[in-house]
């Protein structure tokens, strides 16, 4: 009884609707298995068509097409005493469906449609193609008469079905299918199936093959069988570049691998397995063997051949598992590219590539893969790959030609140019110069200046005005304008030096044009429309900034290439904007205002986590909140989606590119969206602005709590209370407002504390001068006010509550009670300076803290303001007793206002001082003249006393000392 079986799949590079050359890659693979002992061969999906014919799958051509090249396959001597396995298109019933077709020695055994139709991503297969929904059903299908008069047959199984041959049964299924959560392999493993194979068309992405890995390896972890999986490589014809990596695994292990980026047509990797080993492992499995001895339904249809997949060779070993090999993501960015631009290259007849040159990241990584794609072909040209060597002599046009060195043939087929400007840095111009010469390629050094200016001067002749820059005066759309033009001038010219600059040195052909925009810029829309990122084709499209600069670091390791370490250390730039002393004033992130890193988290929530606006935010103020504020995430996702829809339609335009990243905006056919759009969005931007306003709100509570526990825990334990004295308190830093020209310094902590809960001194007037206003406030001047409420258990003030004119604070809303006069009305600042305590004067009676109201001309001048010392508010507190003199408390202080008085006497005294000072006992009397740097204070009372006298407008500066918010006239 045989036991040992040789498998073999395979990496076809195909090319859509190529059937000629489709056809002679499919035979040459059958015979590469042949002479390796193979007994049967799996292919790709759509193998003989090509699996990107997109719409022409519409037309009858195809179908037609497909069914001419089987019947040359079935006759083929290549094709006989091999169990055939190939991927086509076929129509059933005047349905269109992605078949497998299996047949042994001239005879079709059977045709096995797809079930599960992949539509994600790049992928539309239901546009074309049905899936098969009877599981575990066939049909009889008809064949047609090109067909018959090879095989001799008029009808065949059509359907969902498996191969049993003389010594195993063999089932098939396809791509999408094993990607599907219920997977055919799991019903056909426990209706007795042992090999599973699967054709795929499946694309590079970059850090994606581990996800295909392991879902091979689950396919047989659980339930035993032997695995093989085959996919196309290459580019087709489309964005996407097909990365092979045929593999073999038993058992949830691989045992046989293929390259995943080669320049070689054909590859097929052989593997033998004992099937006994399948046997054992599942009957070791005994949930498995319960299923699959209680198992019903479905039942699938043997088809029968009389082969044996087996042979009685003892002497042929079997392999052993072995651990995968990964490409690092930067190895994919310098492999995958490369290979794509030279089938692109190879196919398109052309003679070589054109790359305007910048000096930068994005145009020196384009480089680099070119490089990279000249180093590929000569080494599968060493190894002997004729094809490789055939592409290479049509290409130069020497039939005698060999590439070896790939410097050598970079110089051949690779054009870069410099295109300088008045704008452009010395850095740049010396940086292509350095790559240009290590990689080898043909290098150009232009000067655009004199098509700008004819350009601008027909503009001027017939408008009678003259644009600047910004820099000298200019408009922003002057200046935009500038940028733009410079930028499409250089698209202008790239095409021209395509076209001609092979004519002008006696060369044959034209070249490619090649972009160099990554996906983060076209994703926020920082380009020119019809500037240089409009190309041929871009490699570098899929691909993040981030990933490059990873890449560009690789490149100076692998190949030596020492000039692109200035490159990656330079600031990304466009110089499109005057220099500034001869030194670059223009950064890419500073224009976009946002950065590199921030987009590519922009773009996979976009793409992938399928947010929208208000989506984003709700995931971004989480994700980022050990850096940003709420308000400060919601203006962060507001600015990148007016970005990206004022700039969505040059989308429409982009130039087709390598896809790399699964958050690719590309329009054509990854990322379907409008490219008109609303940029307001009002809607959804209204939404975050709730969302932001009960996230402070949550923060203010929070924070209040959080000034509870952490003052009354500072009361009780003098020593904490010291040791914070000594630490640095972060929002308890002096600040100074500039705008109003008031430097404050405090000596007496307790005139900060008690100016604010409203105990100061009752014949005194508070001297205020250019109180603030909330719009106009800088940052750290709006979060000083909201300290202050914190201390208070308030809810922080909101821009809009009031603002400062001629007069003094106005109010933008009408007050609460419009019945109350307006004397019996006051402004937010006099409630934050008296927040708990009633007083008989009418003008501090309570209402809502953020309702603006009518105000006197100066509502900063308090007449009079009860006299009640600390001591009698510290007993009042503590036993219920009345304080002296007129004013009448009707409700208790916050725990930490009671604490912050019990611990008022422990403050330190200044070094300056020859005796103690009693702080908290100052309120009513004279003040000291003792000088008490604020430095000295401990932090609780830096907290308080900042933005309480802030608010009465003489901000607080360390190291200033003897001055006071409160004084006595």
């Amino acid at each position: 009884m045989g036991r040992k079986v040789t498998l073999a799949t395979c990496a076809l590079n195909q090319w859509a609707m190529d059937f000629e050359g489709n056809m002679n890659r499919i035979l040459r693979s059958f015979e590469l298995a042949k002479e390796k002992g193979a007994t049967y061969r799996l292919g790709p999906e759509l193998e003989i068509c090509g699996y990107g014919c997109s719409d022409h799958f519409y037309e009858s051509d195809t179908f037609l097409h497909s069914m001419q090249v089987l019947a040359c396959l079935i006759q083929s001597p290549q094709c006989q005493d091999i169990l055939c396995d190939v991927g086509m298109p076929v129509m059933h019933k005047n349905v269109a469906y992605n078949c497998r077709v299996f047949f042994y020695n001239k005879k079709i055994l059977l045709i096995r449609p797809k079930k599960h139709l992949c539509d994600d991503g790049n992928y539309r297969e239901t546009r074309w193609f049905s899936g098969w929904t009877k599981i575990g059903k066939t049909e009889e299908y008809f064949l047609p008469r090109i067909i018959q008069e090879v095989t001799n047959q008029k009808i065949v199984p059509f359907g969902d079905a498996v191969i049993s041959t003389v010594d195993t049964c063999l089932g098939s299924e396809m791509c999408e299918e094993l990607w599907s959560p219920q997977s055919p392999h799991i019903d056909m493993g426990l209706d007795g199936v042992e090999i599973f194979t699967n054709s795929s068309g499946s694309h590079h992405s970059l850090r994606k093959l581990n996800q295909r890995i392991d879902l091979i390896r689950s396919a047989t972890s659980k339930g035993g069988g032997i695995y093989l999986y085959a996919n196309h490589k290459g580019c087709d014809g489309e964005r996407v570049y097909y990365d092979g990596c045929a593999m073999a695994s038993i058992n949830g292990q691989i045992v046989a691998q293929g390259s995943q980026f080669s320049v070689q047509d054909v590859e097929v990797v052989m593997a033998t397995f004992d099937l006994e080993d399948v046997r054992g492992y599942r009957n070791m499995c005994r949930s498995r063997t319960l299923q699959a001895a209680d198992r019903e339904s479905p039942k699938f249809t043997r088809v029968h051949v009389d082969f044996a997949l087996s042979k009685d060779d003892f002497s042929t070993s079997h392999l052993h598992p072995i651990e995968w090999k990964y490409h690092t993501a930067a190895e994919e960015i310098e492999l995958g590219p490369a290979c794509w631009l030279w089938d692109y290259l190879r196919r398109s007849g052309a003679g070589g590539f054109f790359l305007p040159l910048s000096g930068g990241i994005d145009s020196s990584s384009t480089a680099c893969i070119v490089y990279s794609m000249c180093t590929l072909v000569c080494e599968a040209a060493t190894k002997g790959d004729e094809q490789v060597i055939s592409d290479a002599r049509k290409l130069v046009s020497d039939p005698t030609y060999t590439p070896e060195d790939p410097k050598e043939f970079c110089s051949r087929i690779f054009t870069t140019c410099y295109m300088g400007s008045e704008n452009s840095s010395e850095q740049t111009k010396s940086s292509a110069q350095d790559l240009a010469k290590q990689i080898g390629s043909y290098h150009l050094s232009i000067k655009i200046d004199v098509a700008t200016t004819a350009l601008m001067s027909i503009f001027t002749t017939v408008m009678g005005m003259f644009p600047k820059f910004k820099v000298h005066g200019g408009s922003p759309r002057e200046n935009l304008a500038l940028q733009n033009l410079q930028a499409r001038v250089r698209m202008v010219l790239a095409y021209l030096f395509a076209q001609l600059s092979l004519w002008a040195r006696g060369l044959s052909g034209g070249l490619l044009v090649l972009g160099s925009a990554n996906v983060d810029e076209s994703l926020r829309g920082y380009m020119t429309k019809y500037d240089c990122s409009s190309a041929d084709i871009n490699p570098i499209g899929g691909i993040s900034k981030t990933d490059l600069r990873m890449f560009i670091r690789h490149c100076v390791t692998k190949f030596g290439l020492t000039s692109l370490t200035d490159i990656y250390n330079a600031p990304p730039t466009a110089e499109l904007e005057p220099l500034a002393n001869g030194v670059i004033a223009q950064t890419d992130e500073d224009d976009m205002g946002m950065t590199y890193d921030e987009l590519s988290v922009f773009g996979k929530l976009r793409k992938q986590g399928t947010c929208g606006p208000y989506s984003m935010y709700c995931k971004l103020v989480h994700l980022w909140s050990d850096k940003c504020t709420p308000a400060q995430v919601a203006q962060k996702v507001k600015h990148f989606f007016r970005s990206y829809s004022i700039n969505r339609h040059k989308m429409t335009t982009l130039t087709p590119s390598y896809h790399a990243e699964t958050y690719s905006p590309d329009d054509n056919r990854f990322d379907h969206r409008q490219f008109l759009y609303n940029v307001k969005w009002q809607w959804q931007f209204k939404c975050i602005d709730q969302q932001v306003e009960r996230l402070e709100q949550l923060a203010n509570k929070q924070q209040a709590t959080k000034d509870d526990n952490t003052q009354g825990s500072s009361s009780k334990d003098p020593a904490s209370a010291e040791r914070k004295s000594k630490s640095p308190d972060p929002v308890a830093m002096a600040t100074t407002d500039s705008r109003h020209g008031v430097t404050v310094s405090h000596d007496k902590p307790s005139d900060l504390v008690d100016s604010v809960i409203g105990t100061s001194v009752g014949d005194d007037k508070i001297r205020s001068t250019n109180i603030p206003d909330i719009l106009n406030a800088s940052s750290e001047t709006k979060d000083l006010i909201n300290e202050a409420n914190y201390f208070q258990g308030r809810p922080a003030l909101k821009a809009g509550d009031f603002f400062k004119g001629a007069n003094g604070i106005k109010p933008q809303r009408q007050p609460i009670n419009n019945n109350k006069p307006q004397s019996m009305q006051h402004s937010p600042v006099l409630q934050v300076l008296n927040p708990h305590s009633k007083v008989h004067a009418p003008a501090l009676q309570r209402s809502n803290p953020h309702t603006p109201t009518s105000m006197p001309s100066n509502p900063a001048l308090l007449k009079k303001i009860p006299n009640v010392p600390a001591s009698k508010i510290k007993k009042t507190y503590q036993s219920g007793e009345k304080p002296e003199g007129p004013v009448e408390i009707i409700e208790q202080p916050p725990k930490h206002i009671k604490k912050s008085y019990e611990v008022a006497n422990q403050m330190p005294t200044s070094t300056k001082s020859p005796q103690k000072t009693n702080y908290g006992a100052n309120l009513g009397g004279n003040f000291t003249d003792k000088q008490v740097p604020i430095t000295n204070m401990r932090a609780g009372t830096k907290r308080v006393g900042n933005p309480a006298s802030y608010l009465v407008g003489q901000p607080v500066t360390l190291g200033q000392q003897n001055k006071h918010v409160i004084h006595r006239v």
